[in-house]
């Protein structure tokens, strides 16, 4: 180890050119509603060595139990193929000696390869949180550093509301900025801790540190004005070679900058490579697989990996997509592992279905009398309440009932309804039975079939598919999976147009069906038996009335 005084070698600093540094597992798990389990940490921990970023900090070891044992059956039970595993940290504390401060040997028991020390260097959180000097929190600073680094250790150091500290101290700020370079420090990260900067004061401030100091600048940026991800980049711009960030934006308060959305802009828009070839189609995945540990629904909205990422709704976009899909997306999105979609709604022309008939299989060829009978019957039910952007499944059906009523002059059925009825009984004991009984007609044969559930939805949905399994076996994997119910806007109070959308799910995937009526029961109706038709579509099976 060099004197600090002599700078250090530089024959010690790995040639690694960009940094994409995952913080999720510390930071990222500080957001309102998450809660890790070892098990959880481990699981992400594999998907993000798995999307190729270079470094994975897994938490404050010593600070408690669940980071202390996440080290220990990492390093166990991960082989880590791209990423090395941090350990997060503080300096020493004021007046006590590197090597004898507990959390700083906690660092080192963590077997971690890289430790990222969070340092102060704001002139006021010295003084009033730490409670010392400035001079001391130099020390603090160059001692923790040069331990780490004399036990072999890689050492990024945080510096903790820079932004803020430069603006009120910028000698002080730029200060522990050299002081942690020149005790050894690999990359001095400049933290937006507050999130309150805005991009161009970001490149500003990272430009004329990196002048002073000579340091390798990374930056950490938290979203409290919506500019994390804009912030992330204008340091890169401005000379910062390592980017700290998390899945999907996971963190305190409003979130941190967002993995993906940084990852993506670096390759696609700066051609810069920052991850293992073709692990860049993996984002999508990726990003929703981490959202299901943390247990959060994926933003359908999110860049580049969100359901409504590349999602095409308006008809003059879509009669432009028909001719170049560039003209209104600005990228391919299987680049970034998502798909186009075409929406159908009231809004939806001509080339929006015949787009969305391609998407489902369904060649439409051109056929300017049906794809406008549909266009019209869309816009029609609409009106009347449905909604089809949510529901693929019940717009396939519509769209294939009008291929069949085009070719053989009516649309065919797996099984048509005679009746169905749901019962509510309230007994005396204050308890509730639900019965239900569906009457229909399938390959020929009368079925009746009565069901209880735990309401009158349950047991219609029981009494369904009791009648159809005896004829369609093919109907035993299916379960459904969500139910929601919204109260369409109106005058008339309980008596109110009802729209259900359900989710139903095999073996293979998932959809989902819309029904609409004055009365909840009749809508949820409609929704089960789109579900079941689309189900045994999906099997393959021919209808039969």
């Amino acid at each position: 180890m060099t004197d600090a005084t002599d700078g250090p070698d530089e024959s010690l600093r790995p040639d690694d050119g960009f940094h994409v540094f995952d913080t999720t597992l510390r930071d990222g798990a500080q957001r309102e509603g998450i809660n890790l389990t070892v098990a959880d940490k481990l699981t992400i921990a594999r998907h993000l060595d798995d999307f190729g970023v270079g470094f994975i900090e897994g938490g404050w070891p010593g600070a408690n139990p669940r980071d202390t044992e996440f080290f220990q059956r990492a390093q166990q039970e991960i082989d880590f193929r791209h990423a090395q595993l941090v350990a997060f940290g503080a300096t020493r504390k004021a007046g006590v000696r590197a090597e004898d401060d507990p959390q700083v040997a906690a660092l080192l028991d963590s077997g971690a390869p890289v430790v990222t020390l969070v340092a102060k260097s704001h002139d006021r959180h010295v003084e009033l949180a730490l409670r010392t000097t400035l001079e001391e929190n130099l020390a603090m600073v160059r001692d923790t550093v040069a331990y780490l680094r004399s036990r072999g250790r890689r050492v990024f150091v945080d510096c903790e509301h820079f932004f803020d500290g430069y603006r009120a101290n910028p000698d002080h700020a730029t200060d522990v900025v050299r002081t942690a370079y020149e005790a050894g420090a690999d990359v001095v990260v400049l933290c937006d801790t507050n999130g309150g900067c805005l991009p161009a004061r970001i490149g500003e401030v990272v430009r004329a540190v990196r002048e002073a100091t000579g340091a390798r600048l990374g930056i950490h940026a938290q979203d409290d004005t919506g500019c994390a991800v804009a912030n992330t980049l204008a340091a890169v711009d401005a000379g910062a070679t390592h980017v700290q960030c998390t899945a999907n934006g996971y963190g305190e308060r409003v979130g941190n900058a967002n993995l993906f959305p940084v990852v993506a802009a670096l390759e696609l828009k700066h051609d810069r490579r920052v991850l293992p070839p073709g692990k860049l189609a993996e984002m999508t995945r990726i990003s929703h697989a981490i959202a299901e540990v943390v247990n959060l629904t994926p933003s359908t909205h999110q860049p580049y990996v969100g359901l409504s990422a590349f999602a095409h709704k308006a008809g003059l976009h879509a009669s432009a997509i028909k001719v170049d899909p560039d003209l209104y997306q600005h990228i391919d999105p299987e680049r970034v592992g998502n798909t186009m979609r075409m929406l159908v709604s009231d809004m939806a022309g001509r080339a929006s279905i015949e787009l969305k008939g391609k998407e489902l299989g369904i060649d439409l060829g051109g056929d300017r009398e049906l794809i406008g009978r549909v266009v019209q019957r869309v816009k029609e039910r609409e009106s009347a309440g449905y909604t089809y952007e949510a529901a693929d499944a019940s717009f396939e059906l519509l769209l294939r009932g009008e291929l069949q009523r085009e070719e053989a002059g009516r649309a065919r059925r797996y099984y048509r309804v005679e009746s169905w009825r749901a019962i509510v009984e309230d007994r005396p004991d204050g308890t509730h039975a639900n019965e239900a009984t569906v009457k229909l007609w399938a390959k020929g044969e009368r079925i009746v079939a009565t069901a209880e559930g735990n309401g009158p939805v349950n047991a219609l949905d029981r009494a369904l598919r009791s009648a159809l399994e005896r004829i369609y076996p093919q109907l035993a994997s299916l379960k459904l999976t969500d139910y929601k119910v919204r109260i369409l806007e109106g005058s008339r109070g309980t008596g109110s147009i009802t729209r259900v959308l359900v989710s139903t799910s095999d073996e293979q995937g998932e959809w989902s069906t819309v029904g609409v009526a004055e009365n909840v029961i009749a809508a949820s109706w409609q929704a089960l038996d789109d579900a079941y038709a689309y189900g045994l579509l999906r099997a393959g099976v021919e209808p039969q009335e």
